[in-house]
């Protein structure tokens, strides 16, 4: 099965937010990847809506049922706003994020067992309303297990260690981290997903270097292209990093 890529639209809400125009628009940047082949679209909304807002998610909630087939993902902290709008909305998948309210941005995954009583109940309810879950992660294979423990269908691979080793000498030690994380995730019945700081640069080598992943979360680098090649051009080129996707 060929890794699914999901455009992660925060960066232009971003944008939009410094106006009150209502451009750039979050739906229509959202079409037009879909349009190009994205397989899904994924949004983080906090709870400053410095980006994302609440009817923002529910606008893609809408555009999404018009395309079967592709995917919505939620991300966020569940302790925060997310619970409200996961259970109302019933997205494809919830990914679960342990930021602080003001952060500036995702950069550590949940751990275990310090998260583990809390988490279950959570993930219990967004799987009950049909919501596949999955846990932002440290690429820590023996951490893997117990993700599945709490009743986790996926976990997404926090991948800004991989990015930041890309180029070094380090690299090929780092990506081994990330390939002996994604097979005990397998091992243990979860899928992989992964994202932060992937590129046009280092995607292809990650996930040919990891095995088996089956989304790439893209937002940051992926808007910043599009700024200068357009949404469809930069989506087809994401695209041909993935292997089988090209």
């Amino acid at each position: 099965m060929s890794t699914a890529l999901s455009v992660n639209l925060n960066k232009v809400a971003l944008i939009r937010n410094t106006r009150h125009l209502g451009i750039p628009s979050v739906t229509r940047a959202a079409a037009l990847c879909l349009q190009a082949g994205a397989q899904g679209i994924t949004v983080h909304p906090r709870p400053d809506a410095r980006h994302i807002r609440l009817e923002d998610v529910s606008a893609l909630s809408t555009l999404l049922r018009q395309w079967p087939g592709r995917e919505f993902n939620i991300e966020g902290n569940p302790f925060h706003n997310l619970m409200d709008v996961v259970l109302r909305l019933k997205p494809d998948q919830a990914t679960f994020v342990p930021d602080s309210e003001g952060q500036f941005t995702s950069d550590h995954g949940w751990r275990f067992p310090q998260d583990a009583e809390r988490l279950r109940p959570v993930i219990a309810q967004a799987r009950a309303a049909g919501v596949r879950v999955s846990l932002f992660m440290d690429p820590e294979p023996e951490q893997m297990a117990q993700a599945r423990a709490v009743g986790a269908d996926r976990v997404e691979l926090y991948t800004e260690p991989y990015a930041q080793a890309f180029g070094t000498p380090r690299q090929a030690e780092v990506l081994a981290r990330y390939r002996d994380s994604a097979r005990a995730a397998r091992a243990a019945g979860l899928g992989v997903n992964a994202g932060h700081d992937l590129n046009l640069d280092n995607l292809g080598p990650f996930l040919s270097g990891v095995g088996q992943v089956d989304e790439v979360s893209i937002g940051h680098a992926l808007i910043a292209d599009a700024l200068e090649r357009g949404y469809t051009e930069t989506v087809r080129a994401y695209l041909g990093c993935i292997p089988g996707r090209a």
